[in-house]
C-alpha cells in the first residue's frame, strides 16, 4: 500500500494540468466566485480530459474498433443541502462563467462564501502514470490470442467474443473551500464470453476478465488472454452438465473473490451515507451497533495500489481511505461525500464519486470487501451436510431501504456430506443484507479480491469498483432453484 507523496511528480505538477486544461489559479477563482455570486456554501470546479480506445472481435472478425476523446468541466454550488449543478464541453472563459453562474442560479441561498487561497492536496501513489501509446495492433494480438485459447479449451465451445478496453483520465478539483487537487488515472479491461453447445442442443454461457489501473504488460505477465479465456470456457463447459438447483432454506458457502459481490450490493449500497442521512437505508439509525456476527469485518479500501476501484483521490478532491465499515460485527463508519458528512456531522471518507464531470458526486463505494477470518476453507465445506457453493455470480438486484436481495449464480455446486459434488444451474441466493450478515458463522483466511471487471450502477451513474471477500458460511439462506428441496 503506498504512502502518501510528498511532492507530485513532473508529468502530474500543477502546470501539467493547467497546461492540458488552459486554466490558472485567476481563471478558477473568478468562476468559483461567479459560482457563488447567488450565495451559497460552496462551490466546486472540476476538470476532466478522457481519452480511451476499445478493439472487440466475435467469431474471430474486428467488430469494432475505436479511440475517443471527451472534455469538460461540471460546476457545483451547495447551499445547505440544495444542488446547483451545470457543465459545459468547452473551457473557453466565458462558457465556465455561464455554467457557474446557471449552477449558482440552482442552488441560490442566503448565505455567501469568499474562495479560500487554494492549497494542492497532497495525494497517493496508487497507479502508473501512462498514456495510450500502444499499437492497436498490440492491443488486437492479446484478444485474438484470447479467442483462439477459448477454442482450444474444448470442442462444445461454438461462439466467442473477446474484447479490451483501455482509457486514460486526467482530472482538476478546485473548490472555494481551498481545494486544488489533480490526478491521471489508467483503466483498462479485458473481457472474454463463450457460448457452448452439448449433444442435445443445450447451449450454456460463460464469462471472464479482468484488469485494472495497469500497463499493458500486466496482460502478458500476471494475467495474459489466455487465463481470461480458460476461465470464461470452463464455466461453460461445466454447465452442460449441470443438475437443476436445489430449492428451499439451506446453509450456503460462499466462494473466495468476485462473490463479495454480494457484500457489495446487499450491504455497501446500505452504507452510503446519503441513503442514511435520509433514513432510505436498512442501516439508518445503527452507528455503533451490532449488525453481524463477531466474525464480519467489512471495509472499503481506495488505496491498493493498481486496483480497479482504487483511487489517488475521490471526485471531490479528498484522498482516499481505507475505510473500516463494520468492525467484528459493529456498524462504526459510513462512506461519506463532502455534502453528506457536512450535513451528518461526519468527516469525509474520500468516496465522493462521479461517472464524468457531467455528473453530480455522491457517496460511493471503491474496493469493498470482507477481511479474512481463521476458518480453514476446508473445513468450511466439511462442516456443511447438505447445502450449496457458490463460485460465482452472474448478476442480482438489490432493494436499499430494506436490504432484500436476490443473486443468480453462474457457477454453483451441491455440498454433500462435506464434499463438493455436482454443478448445479438456476441457482438464486434470496434474502436481505442484514439477516445474512446475522448468519455467517465461519469465514476462510483465503481473502481474495475480484479480478477487476466490476462496474457500479448507482442513480444512472456507472463507476469502477473492486470487490470481494473469503470463503464465507451462511448458516441459513433462501436458495430459489428448480430441483428437489435440501435433504430430499
Amino acid at each position: 500500500m503506498s504512502s502518501l507523496a510528498a511532492t507530485p511528480s513532473a508529468s502530474t505538477s500543477p502546470n501539467y494540468f493547467q497546461e492540458r486544461f488552459g486554466v490558472d489559479h485567476a481563471l478558477v477563482t473568478r468562476c468559483l466566485a461567479a459560482a457563488l455570486s447567488a450565495g451559497g456554501d460552496f462551490a466546486e470546479l472540476y476538470f476532466e480530459s478522457v481519452t480511451s480506445s476499445s478493439i472487440g472481435i466475435d467469431e474471430g472478425i474486428v467488430k469494432s474498433a475505436s479511440q475517443g476523446h471527451s472534455m469538460g468541466c461540471g460546476v457545483r454550488v451547495l447551499s445547505g443541502e440544495r444542488t446547483g449543478y451545470s457543465y459545459t464541453d468547452s473551457l473557453e472563459e466565458d462558457r465556465l462563467i455561464h455554467a457557474a453562474k446557471t449552477a449558482a442560479l440552482i442552488a441560490s441561498g442566503p448565505a455567501k462564501q469568499q474562495v479560500v487561497p487554494f492549497v494542492e492536496t497532497q495525494v497517493h501513489d496508487l497507479y502508473p502514470v501512462i498514456g495510450l501509446d500502444a499499437e492497436i495492433r498490440e492491443k488486437l494480438a492479446l484478444v485474438q490470442r484470447a479467442d483462439k485459447a477459448a477454442r482450444a479449451y474444448d470442442s462444445r465451445i461454438t461462439q466467442v467474443r473477446a474484447g479490451f478496453n483501455d482509457e486514460v483520465r486526467h482530472i482538476l478539483i478546485a473548490a472555494s473551500d481551498g481545494t486544488w487537487a489533480s490526478d491521471t488515472q489508467p483503466l483498462s479491461r479485458f473481457s472474454v464470453s463463450v457460448i457452448a453447445k452439448g449433444a442435445d442442443g443445450v447451449t450454456t454461457r460463460g464469462s471472464g476478465g479482468g484488469g485494472g489501473r495497469v500497463k499493458l504488460d500486466y496482460y502478458t505477465t500476471e494475467r495474459t488472454p489466455e487465463h481470461f479465456a480458460q476461465q470464461a470456457a470452463r464455466q461453460a463447459i461445466l454447465q452442460l452438465d449441470a443438475v437443476a438447483a436445489p430449492a428451499g432454506e439451506m446453509e450456503v458457502v460462499l466462494g473466495p473473490g468476485w462473490p463479495g459481490v454480494l457484500i457489495h450490493e446487499a450491504v455497501g449500497h446500505g452504507l452510503e451515507a446519503d441513503f442514511n442521512r435520509k433514513k432510505q437505508s436498512a442501516f439508518a439509525g445503527l452507528m455503533g451497533q451490532r449488525v453481524a456476527t463477531d466474525k464480519v469485518t467489512v471495509v472499503d479500501n481506495g488505496t491498493i495500489a493498481n486496483r480497479r476501484g482504487s483511487l489517488n483521490v475521490d471526485d471531490e478532491g479528498t484522498p482516499t481511505r481505507n475505510n473500516v465499515l463494520i468492525e467484528k460485527g459493529i456498524l462504526r463508519q459510513y462512506m461519506s461525500d463532502k455534502l453528506s458528512a457536512k450535513v451528518m456531522g461526519l468527516q469525509s471518507t474520500g468516496s465522493g464519486r462521479r461517472e464524468s464531470y457531467a455528473c453530480v458526486p455522491m457517496p460511493r463505494m471503491t474496493n469493498t470487501y470482507m477481511l479474512a477470518g481463521e476458518d480453514d476453507p476446508a473445513d468450511i465445506l466439511r462442516s456443511v451436510k447438505c447445502g450449496l457453493y457458490a463460485v460465482n455470480f452472474s448478476g442480482g438486484s438489490v432493494d436499499i431501504t430494506n436490504g432484500k436481495f436476490v443473486f443468480a449464480a453462474s457457477e454453483a455446486y451441491l455440498i454433500e456430506d462435506g464434499k463438493v459434488t455436482a454443478p448445479v444451474k438456476g441457482a438464486m441466493l434470496i434474502g436481505d443484507g442484514a439477516t445474512a450478515l446475522k448468519h455467517v458463522s465461519m469465514v476462510g483466511h483465503d481473502l481474495a479480491l475480484d479480478e477487476g471487471i466490476g462496474t457500479c450502477g448507482k442513480r444512472g451513474q456507472g463507476v469502477p469498483v473492486g470487490v470481494g471477500m473469503p470463503t464465507v458460511k451462511l448458516d441459513k439462506v433462501t436458495v430459489g432453484g428448480t430441483g428437489h428441496g435440501a435433504g430430499n
